[in-house]
């Protein structure tokens, strides 16, 4: 059994392996995880969570290791959550991502994780919620978390970061997916990456068109501007993290990143009270109660509702 107050100590003190012993504590979903999170909770909540998502190619593991670069020189410390697809063998992460960033692998104040999304859809990991408070506790001012990239229906990150970065590139097929619902609609500031490519400026003169269709924008409301970035060579990045720190600082005047905080903070709730009710209701599988009302709908005497109904009320009664 690991001794969590002490890793917490020692990752407090910028110790990586105890970030990466939590971290793991949290993605094995250990018996001791809620005694993690007890320990966690006083000490997060500083840091500043950016999301980065686009289509596979767009170039966001480079755009991940630029910011990295861009907010160290302003001697932020940063933590990098790069969720990965999982190995069809082992269920882990390829690794893909720490491979680009292996420039920062010596720095101590940048630490650097990749989490396998273990099937779970959306471009993050079921854990993710929970790795981030690790890397907020452990004191990173600025916690990036790159999606695995799986296209329109990568939204989940919208709901676990402060700020999302929806990158695109020009000759990808960007501008036709603008026109659709989807990923395109959570951005707070988009990137069009390769800008030294043919077409950079026709691709964001489209986006600029296809924000401005239909937005119902109040005055004072945030505009999300599109920055274009060269980020192999590390062009644009320093526009990126300035276009970031406005929006940050507007959700401040505005209430907006407390709001968006405490509804993220909501929905790691719900979800981790569905997981025990999904367990519960496993449980049930082996005993009679699920195969009891299962053979009663098939007879007609029930509906699927009302035996959904009489479900939840056993597993809540006496709750």
């Amino acid at each position: 059994m690991a001794d969590v107050t002490r890793l917490v100590e020692q990752a407090r003190a910028g110790g990586p392996r105890a970030v990466a012993r939590l971290i793991s504590l949290v993605e094995g979903a250990s018996p001791q995880l809620r005694e993690v999170m007890a320990a966690l909770a006083p000490l997060a909540g500083g840091a500043y969570v950016v999301g980065l998502t686009g289509s596979p190619g767009v170039g966001k593991s480079t755009s991940t290791s630029a910011l990295v670069s861009a907010y160290r020189r302003r001697g932020k410390r940063v933590g990098v959550l790069a969720v990965d697809p999982s190995s069809p063998f082992s269920g882990g992460a390829l690794l893909g991502d720490r491979v680009r960033m292996s420039e920062h692998a010596s720095d101590p104040g940048v630490y650097i994780r990749s989490m396998a999304t273990r099937g779970h859809l959306g471009g993050l990991s079921w854990a993710a919620p929970q790795a981030i408070r690790v890397l907020d506790a452990a004191g990173c001012d600025v916690v990036l978390v790159e999606t695995v990239g799986v296209g329109q229906s990568e939204v989940d990150i919208a709901s676990e970061a402060d700020t999302t970065v929806v990158l695109l590139a020009p000759g990808m097929g960007d501008g036709i997916q603008a026109a659709k619902a989807g990923i395109l609609e959570i951005g707070d500031v988009y990137v069009v990456n390769k800008a030294d490519r043919d077409g950079a400026d026709a691709t964001a003169r489209e986006l600029n068109h296809m924000l401005g269709l239909g937005e119902a924008r109040k005055p004072g409301d945030w505009r999300p501007p599109i920055v274009k970035t060269v980020a192999a060579r590390g062009e644009g990045t320093d526009e990126v993290v300035e276009a970031l720190e406005k929006h940050r600082a507007w959700m401040e005047e505005n209430g907006v990143l407390a709001e968006r905080r405490a509804a993220r903070v909501a929905h790691e709730i719900e979800r981790i009270a569905v997981t025990a009710l999904r367990s519960r209701i496993g449980d049930l599988r082996g005993g009679r109660d699920v195969g009891a009302l299962a053979a009663r709908v098939l007879d007609g005497s029930l509906d699927p509702y009302t035996a959904a109904d009489e479900l939840v009320a056993g597993l809540t009664a006496g709750a």
